[in-house]
């Protein structure tokens, strides 16, 4: 980059600057020279990549997800005050941060110095799977806990003032695709002081029957007046100097503290690209931004009159660099004017709050401004007729109304956002108008969740000026904004307000309004869900002023603040809100019989996840001259690859190369898989198969420069004489573009379905479900790392679940025998399936790209392309014919599935088996069951927690729902006498059904009924909703048979000299506790020597170690959720191994010492007799290996008609467990589980575009659970269902089969939907129109289930209650 020669005398200000900068992390003092920094390094990439503190996570890098949330300290020296916020750190750039101290979760605490009180508490909780989610967490709540103790009178002692609902908001915008998030929110919860302890979840700290103050002596102690965490040392205080400014000529960065100072910069920099920096939280949504090499980067945070805040009777003026959080506060204090109340309560579902700590107003409007952003804050300034202050290039100052600026063109780059002023609106009123007249202010957005973190769908403000009057409410003037529906900018409906103005509010007046907003705010074309959006308009419109109509007015002098919000029009009874906090319950019985086995204990590891000390691949620090790549892939479905070249034909900075299929040794092969049936191609070759296909690794010096010219790469493409790609099911089939299944894999038929059919009464035919696909977002992306070894052997630290399969794609790509791979795996960071087959080709291009450098390589695969290239789970179409008899008894089904495998087999031949298995839950009498498994040109699907089962047990809810329905009979009763007796199991399950006891369905049936009051809730939800329009009730009960699979699994025990234990599994802990069950099964095992020492203290000697393919083999795979079982077994045949060696040893000291014998003495004396202390062992199943898992869920939600929103109230959840080898972690494991289930059938959309290339890349268009969209209420029981005497101390498996029970929500929202329909339906005169044997899509997202509530409900309301005059 060249320097440019600056004019002094226009840069004065610059002799008194400083060029260094200076921070703390963790209380350590660090000074860099500006000059040896690039400005557009962030502050996780230096946390990260140039210090020890990886406790700090990249999960996204859009500010989305909160991995790398760090807490940041600010010194106000004139206040000498300190604030403390949260913030995102793969948004915040390094330079930013001068002055400034973070703390990370390992600086609260960790195992050298002590784990803080909120690391104890989240491993005590058992709130931490795969853990690299919960740094973030911790961060998170400890930034409650610490703002919360500064605004109150000091709390009593060991609690926060955090209350239980701020405890609950504390971690909302963080997001954990493991635990189901209610352990987590108990963990923050625990320290709030006006929480009930009993009313907190299954932990480690509470025993049954101990009074409140013996669980708070065992709660780990939190004091916040502790010195122990150093957020602002005080060194860093008297670094700062308020005035100086901060200047770097060679990479231009500088932090002005003046207007002038900034204008001389700017002046300067006159033709160079500049880039202005607050928060710099713009980069999360324009990820391009972060491409582009800006030539100065000022930071103008540093200038009061952007940071000025002023509040008079003319109103509230904000500095541009206002954050939106302190602008929330100061909004807050204003406590007389309720407009700017409802306006700091919209701003909080902006964004999450550690964006919203850094992020600006003036940065919000900008974006809105400039690009067109989808802003909140815009629409809601506009109602609220904000104005801004200007800045022009002539040092002069404009002032504009906010929406007069919006429609203006972009400010020069010598223009400058100065502040924004919301007038007061006591003043608000419009000459002439009336004492007794009443402002009306009121917000409204529709998200995918509640509590932000999410783009609005629809996001509108309104403000209107009305008088009471005889014939009603009078409309003196009013204006109505709407924003977020896909046009430039915020929109206000003028014709609308005109057409109002002077009006008494009426249903005819509202009709008439409505007909013209319909033809008013219409989205622009290529805008997604365009009626939902146009219906959601008409929505708002009738929720403000529908209540003013003459029968329902009711105002009272003075301001009418939310009259409309909750809408209860000619309703008998007012429609309630759901509970505000979550609660939970537990029932669980721990195991004593094979102590610690049974006994639900701490997570191994749990503490070194929350404090982020625990290492995956992309922590273990970089080796000496290590690369760093990134995946190139195809965005065209079928074409030729003619050339790569980069944009401009500039090679990028740091690139050293980019490797393809042609960099395959001699004797290597292009293989990127080998996979269950058929290899895979590492890189395409001369035609590229698929959108999303990888054709080159780039490598370069940096994470960073790789990501940044992956992104610069242009692909040549040709499809002369080429056929057309084949992109759906149907062209697929037309084709004959189909997978061979194997035939034990195929379905197979029971019964005679031509007998059924005959004995059916009622059929229903050609019947059709369809179901999207699913990403597994595991917090951890796909990664490794490669490093060469001597005599051309390569090490390769992979994130995979299957490791022995990584290990022979590498041997067979690099051409190499197998003795010269070495593939380690210590932990992975979530996997669900997605780093089973999708792990392989990350782990083959980094050994590839080492074997050809002979240097270390290594990838972080970024969020993008992780969704771009993994595929998901399987779509599917389905169409089904069912006979039945009018009692409901179904008596014959035929079903045909088309499964989109995409462009390779993968897994997909096992497909047929989990579906037809899960489906088998219910006695249909007679089965025929047939699936095509189709190839198409997209990327190859693959594994995803429950793969096939959760569909095909959806499938069956489906069916059921339509007997129901067609017979107008009450579901649960259908379900109930289709459920399976134990012949009709034996006859569809054979041997896997086990014996009769164990086929425990009809007793969960039974006691669901009892546990969450089903039958009693059914009556009162169908009082509910014979009381209120607006909002309808469902509920449901769904059943899940899930069958599962043991496999040979390896393991070794080995003792060392000094007593220690050290175990070896090749299952992987992948968070669902495999690791916490092989350290309890060991040490039952060993203790059945009895030797003095107990269970539990040989459990504190036990370290399970990393999977190391050298090491062990034949390791299979960690999949189909009986890994830990079959590891445990493993573990426990070693153990008697090692037992039987001892005894002989025990028994002859006992002899000579005439005592009792403790462990270290017995194993010294074996060490002495040279015994050989080291067991290795294969579990292997025999035929009963196969079982079926038990599981029964009821939930209840409410659905807003209005806007298609769904509020889980409750569910009740009973798991058969049989007896489980550690019920806490099984019990997260059937909550997580249940959560990612909720993601699939009510919130996430995985969608391609035309050509097959997934366009839902990001957490911004990606949507998965989050602590708002849990159930409000969230029970489980594990049931502790006897004996088995096949399975492993009579354990039973929890990782997937739970997901399945989610679908009772999809049900319950079904069932609350056609109570809608119903209500339409009342409304018709002609009583047509209203299809009650509907089939809810999945997911039934928020314009999915408005769709089917009917997107023209407010129309019909009013139509019929026009009518309704008429007729009188």
């Amino acid at each position: 980059m060249g320097e440019k020669a600056i004019d002094e005398d226009k840069v004065e200000a610059m002799k008194s600057s400083k060029t260094s900068l200076v921070f703390a992390i963790n209380g350590q003092r660090f000074e860099l020279e500006l000059s040896s920094i690039d400005p557009s390094t962030t502050l996780v990439d230096f946390l990260r990549n140039k210090t020890p503190f990886k406790s700090v996570k990249l999960g996204c890098g859009e500010g989305g997800c909160g991995a790398c949330v760090v807490l940041l300290s600010k010194y106000d020296p004139l206040l000498e005050k300190v604030d403390e916020f949260t913030i995102s750190s793969c948004l915040t750039l390094l330079c930013s941060i001068d002055g400034c101290s973070i703390t990370t979760s390992d600086g609260l605490g960790n195992s050298r110095v002590g784990f803080h009180a909120v690391h104890e508490r989240i491993a005590g909780f058992h709130a931490t799977q795969c853990g690299f989610c919960t740094p973030g967490m911790s961060v998170s709540m400890f930034s409650a806990l610490l703002n919360a103790d500064k605004s109150h009178p000091p709390p009593r002692s060991g609690f926060s003032n955090l209350t239980a609902v701020e405890a609950e908001k504390a971690v909302s915008g963080n997001l954990c695709r493991c635990t189901g998030y209610r352990p987590l929110v108990d963990a923050c919860k625990s320290f709030a002081a006006d929480v009930d302890i009993e009313d907190l979840g299954f932990n480690a700290f509470c025993k049954k029957g101990e009074n409140r103050d013996e669980v708070l002596r065992r709660l780990p102690c939190y004091d916040h007046t502790s010195s122990h965490v150093c957020t602002f040392p005080e060194f860093l205080k008297k670094e700062i100097k308020n005035d100086m400014s901060l200047h770097s000529r060679k990479y231009r960065w500088s932090s002005p503290v003046s207007v002038s100072e900034l204008q001389g910069l700017l002046e300067v920099e006159n033709g160079l690209s500049v880039k202005l920096v607050a928060g710099n939280t713009s980069t999360g949504y324009y990820k391009e931004e972060k491409e582009r090499k800006y030539e100065r980067f000022i930071d103008i945070r540093k200038i009061p009159e952007f940071t000025m805040v002023r509040s008079d009777e003319k109103g509230v003026e904000l500095g541009a660099c206002v954050t939106i959080s302190k602008a929330i506060e100061v909004l807050r204090e204003e406590k007389n004017v309720s407009v700017l109340a409802k306006i700091a309560t919209h701003m909080e579902k902006i964004a999450n709050r550690f964006v919203r700590n850094t992020g600006t107003i003036g940065g919000n409007i900008m974006m809105a401004q400039r690009k067109q952003f989808p802003s909140d804050l815009a629409t809601i300034l506009v109602a609220a007729q904000a104005t801004v202050k200007i800045m022009t290039s002539s040092s002069s100052q404009e002032q504009f109304t906010l929406e007069e600026f919006l429609q203006q063109p972009p400010l020069d780059a010598k223009s400058l956002l100065l502040s924004l002023e919301i007038p007061s609106w006591h003043s608000a009123k419009k000459n002439g108008s009336s004492e007794d007249s009443i402002l009306l202010f009121e917000t409204y957005r529709a998200a995918p969740r509640p509590l932000g973190n999410a783009l609005a769908f629809l996001n509108a403000a309104f403000s209107a000026e009305v008088t009471e009057a005889l014939d009603g409410i009078v409309v003196n003037d009013c204006q109505l904004v709407f924003g977020a529906y896909g046009t430039k900018h915020a929109h206000r409906a003028k014709k609308v307000e005109e057409f109002l103005t002077g009006k008494v509010i009426s249903d005819e007046v509202l009709m008439e309004a409505i007909s013209l907003l319909k033809d008013e705010i219409v989205p622009d074309k290529g805008t997604s869900n365009p009626g939902y959006r146009s219906s959601l308009a008409v929505t708002f419109l009738f929720e403000f002023f529908g209540s003013l109509t003459k029968k329902n007015a009711k105002t009272t002098n003075g301001w009418l603040n939310g009259g409309c919000k909750e809408i209860g029009f000619d309703q008998n009874v007012e429609s309630l809100k759901p509970e505000a906090m979550l609660s939970s319950a537990q029932q669980i019985v721990e195991n004593q019989e094979h102590s610690p086995v049974g006994k639900g204990i701490t997570k191994a590891g749990a503490c070194l996840q929350a404090s982020g000390e625990a290492v995956y691949v992309d922590d273990i620090p970089a080796p000496e001259n290590c690369l760093y790549g990134a995946f190139i892939y195809s965005t065209m479905p079928l074409a030729r690859i003619k050339g790569i070249r980069f944009k401009q034909n500039r090679v990028p900075e740091g690139v050293l190369g980019i490797i393809t299929y042609k960099d395959i040794p001699k004797g290597g092969q292009n293989i990127g898989t080998n996979g269950f049936f058929t290899s895979d191609l590492l890189f395409a070759e001369e035609v590229t198969h698929c959108a999303g296909q990888i054709i080159a690794f780039l490598v370069a010096d940096s994470q960073k420069h790789a990501d940044i010219a992956a992104n610069l790469v242009v692909i040549d493409y040709d499809t002369k004489d080429l056929k057309p790609p084949i992109l759906s099911l149907e062209e697929a089939v037309e084709n004959f573009s189909l997978f061979e299944v194997p035939p034990p894999l195929r379905g197979y038929p029971v019964g005679d379905i031509t007998k059924g059919m005959d004995e059916a009464e009622h059929k229903i035919l050609g019947s059709k479900i369809s179901f999207g696909s699913q990403y597994f977002f595991y917090m951890e992306t796909q990664t490794a790392l490669a490093v060469p070894d001597e005599d051309n052997c390569m090490v390769v630290y992979s994130s995979t679940q299957t490791p022995e399969f990584v290990h022979q794609t590498i041997a067979g790509c690099l051409g190499v025998p197998e003795n010269n791979v070495r593939v380690i795996t210590r932990r992975v960071g979530g996997g669900f399936g997605g780093k089973a087959v999708k792990s392989m080709p990350v782990a083959a291009a980094c050994a590839l790209a080492a074997s050809k450098m002979q240097r270390p390589v290594r990838t972080y695969v970024n969020r993008k392309t992780d969704m771009i290239t993994t595929g998901g789970r399987h779509p599917m179409k389905v169409t089904y014919s069912v006979g039945f008899k009018s009692n409901g008894k179904i008596t014959a089904l035929d079903v045909e599935v088309l499964l989109d495998a995409g462009l390779t087999e993968d897994i997909s031949p096992l497909m047929p088996k989990g579906i037809q298995g899960a489906l088998m839950k219910y006695d249909w009498g007679a089965l025929s069951f047939n699936v095509k498994v189709c190839k198409t040109n997209t990327v190859s699907r693959t594994a995803l927690r429950a793969p096939g089962d959760v569909q095909g047990s959806y499938i069956g809810e489906a069916i059921i729902e339509k007997v129901a329905s067609y017979l107008s009979v009450d579901v649960d009763e259908i379900r109930k006498v289709n459920l399976h007796t134990y012949e009709s199991l034996r006859l569809f399950h054979s041997a896997k059904a086990g014996e009769f006891s164990e086929y425990t369905l009809p007793l969960l049936w039974d006691r669901i009924d009892e546990f969450s009051g089903f039958n009693k809730r059914r009556k009162v939800v169908e009082e509910f909703n014979a009381s209120n329009k607006w909002r309808k009730r469902g509920i449901s009960r769904v059943p899940a048979v899930y069958a599962v699979n043991m496999r040979s699994t390896p393991g070794r025990v080995s003792v060392l000299g000094d007593g220690s234990i050290v175990v070896e599994v090749q299952g992987i802990e992948i968070g669902q506790g495999l690791w916490t069950k092989v350290k309890q099964m060991a040490a039952y095992s060993l203790g059945l020597i009895q030797c003095g020492t107990t269970s539990d203290e040989l459990l504190k000697k036990i370290r399970v170690i990393q999977s190391d393919t050298l090491s062990m083999v034949q390791g299979s795979m960690t999949a189909g959720s009986t890994t830990s079982e079959a590891s445990s077994e493993a573990v426990r045949i070693c153990c008697d191994g090692l037992v039987e060696r001892l005894l002989p040893v025990k028994t002859a000291l006992v002899e000579q010492t005439g005592g009792p014998v403790t462990w270290d003495s017995l194993i010294s004396q074996a060490y002495q007799q040279s015994i050989n202390m080291s067991v290795s062992s294969k579990y292997m199943p025999d035929s009963t290996g196969e079982y079926l898992n038990y599981g029964i869920a009821a939930s209840e939600v409410e659905v807003n008609v209005l806007t298609g929103e769904t509020t889980i109230l409750r569910t009740d959840i009973i798991y058969d467990c049989g007896k489980s080898l550690n019920p806490a972690v099984d019990l997260g494991q059937i909550e997580g589980a249940f959560v990612q289930g909720l993601g699939f059938f009510m919130l996430e959309e995985f969608l391609m575009n035309s050509d097959g290339l997934v366009v839902t890349d990001s957490t911004w268009t990606y949507k998965i659970p989050t602590v708002d969209t849990i159930p409000r209420q969230f029970n489980v029981e594990i049931l502790n269902s006897g004996q088995h005497k096949n399975r492993v101390l009579s354990s039973k498996a929890s990782g997937e089969p739970p997901l399945l029970l989610a679908a009772s929500v999809h049900c319950a929202v079904r069932a609350a939907v056609k109570e809608a329909r119903k209500q339409i339906l009342s409304w018709n005169s002609n009583k047509q129109g209203t299809d009650m044997y509907f089939e809810l899509p999945v997911p039934a997202t928020m314009p999915i289930v408005k769709e089917f509530c009917g997107l023209d409900v407010v129309e019909k309301y009013l139509e019929w209650k026009i009518q309704q005059r008429k007729n009188v």
